[in-house]
């Protein structure tokens, strides 16, 4: 945003959301409910004995591991499970005092489109792909308003389009979902939620698949559509940042039990369950320097086997050894204004981080003329469009655009930018995984482009990768410990050898040597991929490849693997590329970062410089972008609006200009490509980078 009379660049402030109490008859409440799944080991309780109500106009965030009840607490109040095995839901769950499970299953669900609106994780899976997306809105609409024209149901989707920051509304009410972004697909999925102004709004992890920047925007639009609609909101998600930033109050649940409820406030201030504040001591964050996580010890328990005491203790750095806690279950009480189910409420607070428990300072980088194990020159890859009956080229996109980089021996690069931006492609083309169009990459001096036959399998021994999703990358046929030992196999590694380095493999990423012989399946996601970590070190190379390699995982686990890499590195001086479009990831990992967008590095430099002081504009909004877990920080954002440019489009000038506060209407910014130039210390392709501010 500009200020009057001047060129420079200015935060735009975020007014923190009201943490206030919401006095009368709840617009949802949950009693007592209890779902439970039959499988063939036995009896699941997914959901043990739930209660919570929200209010109208009031936010309450469902915070937990993977697994420990959220959305199916919801799904099963809404009537909406559909799975075979379900063998029992009671309890009740009442909109506006009427009893959603004791209603005919055809009057439930005339009341849940009315009454109730949900917005899924997915917004592609959530529209139907051969409907026009204008009809999609309509039919919601008309559903619950027969006497709705066509013409009137048109003219409402149009104004809900605006609404929710659909650009061009009446060329977009006519197109397909496949036309659309991720994020402008959550736009619309919002705008249908809100179309018939439900008392009850629920989104099930509604960011959790967008880029930062879009991410801010959807938070943006979920504000508005709450306070359009006065819907009581129910908020399911993991990520603890936009809690802080959306919620009125949080409910923790854990092992299909809430443990703790209170207002934002006073959880993220004063955490009464060691599980919270566990949790909250997991992540990763931007406003605090560099230093190891204190990760959640253990997995959370098999839901198969009910404990007769708390089902955290195992896992609880306060009451593990305690014998109430291993004998006696704790109950849901009233404390502090909220409720806690522990025995030793209160001790809590002490897991916290305190302020001098990390460094007041991020450690040094490396320095910068350490020997190079990894070195691009001018690295591009193009994309022929092709389309007709004889596939003739039409146009082409590249996906990255004329790229150097350098990364040194035991030195980690984060790479981050938008989806969509090249990151995944660079990875792939530094193992040649794609052919590169032009440039150079050297691995330790050697030229990987020039390579070929038993030079090149020798030289991508030395570069290994590890992937966003442990499972889909490795085989479900073979065990675990098979599945590691792979690259020592084709490498010609005696069996007896290959077996004796993968159990000492295991023991590096926390897995047991009995482990090695199961399958895949039989591991948690946070275990698949420390088995994807052991194989990309089997053969000692001298960089491994980082795509996305915690977006999957849960904070806890999120913690234990980023320590893990952390201390492999310090032990075996491993580099690593690290791409992630989580910042606070890349904060946690990286020596120096390249911020990526539409093919080419708009800023590079040593991390503790470009988090403390951004030159470029991209770079600056990416970080305002991301929501801090502190309820108490009032957020200064640059807004960041509208999607990357086409890749196939020819452009003049600064590819950010149409998207950037600062340059969209200067000279300099349209006709001439800015090239990377120190400023600070860093390299900034931006013309104005001393007038970020």
């Amino acid at each position: 945003m500009r200020a009057a009379g001047s060129g420079r660049l200015r935060p735009a402030t975020a007014e923190p959301h009201p943490v206030e109490e919401h006095p009368g008859e709840p617009a949802l409440r949950i009693s007592d409910l209890v779902v439970e799944f039959s499988t063939p080991a036995g009896t699941v309780r997914a959901v043990d004995h739930v209660t919570y109500q929200v209010a109208r106009g009031e936010t309450l965030a469902v915070v937990g591991e993977t697994g420990s009840g959220k959305s199916v607490t919801v799904l099963a109040a809404l009537g909406l499970l559909s799975a075979g095995n379900v063998r029992r839901v009671s309890g009740r769950a009442e909109v506006a005092g009427q009893d959603l499970l004791a209603l005919p299953a055809r009057e439930r669900r005339t009341r849940l489109g009315a009454d109730v609106a949900m917005i899924f994780q997915d917004p592609m899976s959530a529209l139907d792909p051969v409907q026009r997306v204008g009809d999609q809105i309509a039919e919601a609409l008309r559903a619950h308003d027969r006497a709705l024209t066509a013409r009137t149901a048109r003219a409402r989707v149009l104004e809900l389009l605006t609404l929710v920051g659909v650009p061009q509304p009446a060329i977009r009410y006519d197109q397909y979902p496949h036309q659309f972004s991720g994020g402008m697909c959550q736009r619309v999925v919002i705008a249908m939620a809100i179309a018939n102004r439900p008392k009850v709004l629920i989104a099930d992890e509604p960011t959790t698949a967008l880029d930062v920047s879009v991410q801010a925007q959807i938070l943006e639009l979920l504000r508005l559509a709450a306070r359009e609609t006065g819907a009581a909101t129910v908020l399911i998600t993991h990520d603890l940042g936009v809690v802080a930033e959306m919620a009125d109050r949080a409910a923790v649940m854990y092992a299909g039990r809430i443990v703790e409820t209170a207002p934002v406030a006073r959880i993220f201030d004063r955490p009464q369950h060691p599980y919270t504040a566990s949790l909250l001591a997991s992540l990763p964050r931007l406003d605090q320097p560099q230093g190891r996580l204190r990760a959640i010890p253990g997995q959370p328990p098999d839901l198969r086997e009910r404990s007769a005491g708390c089902a955290f203790a195992p896992r609880c750095p306060i009451g593990g050894d305690r014998p109430e806690c291993r004998t006696e279950r704790p109950v849901l009480v009233a404390r502090d204004d909220g409720a806690v189910a522990c025995h030793h409420a209160g001790q809590a607070v002490t897991l916290l981080p305190q302020p001098d428990a990390r460094p007041s300072v991020a450690p040094p980088a490396r320095p910068d003329d350490a020997p190079a194990v990894v070195e691009v020159v001018g690295l591009a890859k193009v994309f022929p469009i092709r389309r007709g009956l004889l596939a003739r080229t039409v146009a082409t996109a590249r996906a990255v655009d004329g790229v150097d980089l350098r990364i040194g021996h035991g030195s980690t690069l984060g790479l981050v930018g938008e989806s969509g931006c090249g990151k995944s492609t660079l990875a792939r083309s530094l193992l040649r995984l794609l052919e590169p169009t032009a440039g150079s990459i050297r691995i330790d001096g050697a030229d990987l482009l020039r390579a070929n036959g038993r030079q090149l399998r020798r030289l991508r021994q030395r570069v290994q990768m590890v992937y966003q999703d442990p499972y889909s990358s490795l085989n479900p046929r073979l065990s675990v410990g098979d599945n590691a030992a792979e690259p020592l196999r084709l490498a010609g590694v005696p069996r007896t050898q290959r077996r004796r380095t993968v159990l000492e493999l295991f023991e590096k990423v926390g897995l047991r040597p009995e482990h090695a012989d199961r399958l895949p399946a039989e591991f948690s996601g946070g275990q698949r991929q420390r088995v994807a970590i052991a194989r990309a070190l089997a053969p000692s190379p001298a960089v491994v490849i980082f795509d996305e390699p915690v977006s999957a995982l849960d904070v806890s686990v999120q913690a234990q693997v980023l320590n893990l890499l952390r201390d492999l590195q310090d032990e075996t001086g491993v580099a690593y590329l690290f791409v992630s479009h989580d910042l606070s990831v890349v904060r946690q990992m990286a020596d120096t970062v390249a911020v990526m967008y539409l093919g080419a590095i708009v800023e590079t430099g040593a991390a503790s410089q470009l988090y403390r002081r951004p030159r470029h504009p991209y770079t600056r909004a990416l970080l305002d972008s991301i929501p801090v877990p502190d309820p108490s920080i009032r957020r200064q954002r640059v807004p960041l609006t509208g999607d990357p440019p086409d890749p196939t489009a020819a452009t003049t000038g600064c590819r950010f200009r149409s998207r950037c506060p600062l340059g969209r209407e200067r000279a300099a910014c349209a006709d001439r490509t800015p090239e990377l130039r120190q400023v600070d210390g860093r390299w900034t392709a931006c013309h104005f980078a001393e007038e970020v501010a």
